[in-house]
């Protein structure tokens, strides 16, 4: 087996050539787009209200790079960042009706690079594959640790795990 066809280097290697695959294409049918600006109005039409930080979980953009996505598609009007009515801190966003419009155009053009790059595939592998990726991104997302505890509580012996700190809160609720 060659090296390179492992299977890390195979999702990279596709997702690479499916990004610049769809770049090309919303060139070439004047979207105007990346990739991840299409990505991110995409995910805005189906949960317009919510913050940037939210949107940047559900996207996974680094959030430099989300903001400068937002920035770029709030300067062509396709969405727009209203405060939030109780967190002076939060913006609330929007797709305006350009953006809106571009939705449907967003989804022909992945349906047509999709015909395209599975052609000769039998759906029902297609539909597996589909499958079998989710279910590994799924495995791969429950393997992320959690943020590190602050103010850990440390005993003489060392710090004291957060399942230490949860029976011991526990057995002393119950006394």
């Amino acid at each position: 087996m060659n090296p390179l066809h492992s299977f890390g280097f195979l999702i990279r290697d596709t997702s690479d050539r499916y990004v610049e695959r769809f770049e090309q294409r919303a060139a070439a049918v004047g979207l105007g787009l990346t990739q991840p600006q299409s990505k991110t109005l995409l995910y805005l039409a189906g949960r317009e209200g919510v913050s940037q930080a939210q949107l940047a979980n559900l996207t996974n953009l680094e959030p430099m790079t989300l903001m400068r996505t937002l920035d770029y598609l709030e300067r062509r009007e396709l969405l727009e960042r209203r405060n939030h009515p109780t967190d002076r801190r939060t913006y609330r966003l929007y797709l305006k009706p350009k953006g809106a419009a571009l939705v449907d155009d967003i989804w022909h053009l992945i349906d047509s690079i999709r015909r395209e790059i599975f052609a000769g595939i039998p759906k029902k592998h297609v539909d597996l594959m589909i499958e079998l990726l989710e279910k590994t991104h799924n495995n791969i997302v429950s393997l992320e640790s959690p943020p590190p505890m602050l103010n850990t509580p440390t005993l003489p012996d060392g710090p004291v795990s957060g399942d230490t700190v949860q029976r011991r809160r526990k057995r002393a609720t119950s006394r």
